[in-house]
């Protein structure tokens, strides 16, 4: 009697969470390269479904989106192209605006859950994933085999992020961008539905004064122990 071959192993997944430039893409990023993983910054999902769904952040960030708004953008999310994905226009600070805003709206987050759960059940290369977002290890893979929750002081955050848009030839000042920071931080911890959490059994690291070398080295050997 022939019996059927043994299922696979299915991918290892490690997610990555933290608010917006603790350098969390950075070391998602490394670990992916590291143990030859795909990657995801699932934060451009959502650019991408504010900037091809010309959504505009209102100034009250408690303003509900019209109705005509939400449904064009959900159906957007729903059938996103991977390839929209790598549009420059996308990291500009504007679009990160709209994208936490929209984030905000249970509809969206759900059409776009299916994209980052299918991504990390049956990624590309199909070793593993690594995801990296606001809710990954509370929500989108809360059985994730690491998990990892990356943060640092605003004003360091804010100061990394002038110093990346002044370096790629932006007009910024870096009032403005602290105040971006710290609306987006309450924005997106403060959202009923999946907000910016550190799961339980997440290994935090504080970037706030560490180097790039020493942050990754971190990571890389604790997410080595884990899947060992």
């Amino acid at each position: 009697m022939q019996h059927p071959p043994p299922n696979p192993r299915p991918p290892t997944v490690i997610a990555v969470d933290g608010p917006a430039a603790s350098g969390k893409g950075t070391l998602a990023r490394a670990m992916a390269a590291h143990f030859g993983f795909d990657y995801l910054d699932t934060g451009l999902l959502y650019r991408a479904v504010a900037y091809f769904g010309e959504v505009t952040p209102p100034v009250d960030a408690a303003a509900e989106l019209a109705a005509a708004t939400l449904a064009r953008v959900t159906k957007l999310a729903a059938s996103l192209d991977p390839q929209r994905l790598n549009d420059p226009h996308l990291k500009s600070e504007k679009i990160a605006a709209a994208a936490s805003y929209i984030a905000t709206f249970p509809a969206l987050r759900a059409a776009l859950r299916a994209y980052q759960v299918n991504f990390a059940q049956t990624p590309p290369g199909g070793l593993g994933a690594v995801l990296d977002g606001r809710d990954i290890g509370s929500v989108i893979c809360p059985d994730a085999k690491v998990k990892f929750f990356i943060t640092a002081a605003v004003e360091v955050r804010a100061k990394r992020r002038f110093l990346e848009l002044y370096g790629q030839g932006h007009k910024v000042v870096y009032a403005a961008i602290l105040h971006d920071l710290i609306a987006r931080d309450r924005q997106d911890s403060g959202r009923q539905t999946a907000p910016l959490t550190e799961a339980k059994d997440a290994i935090r690291l504080d970037t706030s004064t560490l180097s790039l070398e020493d942050a990754r080295d971190f990571v890389l050997a604790k997410a080595q122990v884990q899947l060992s």
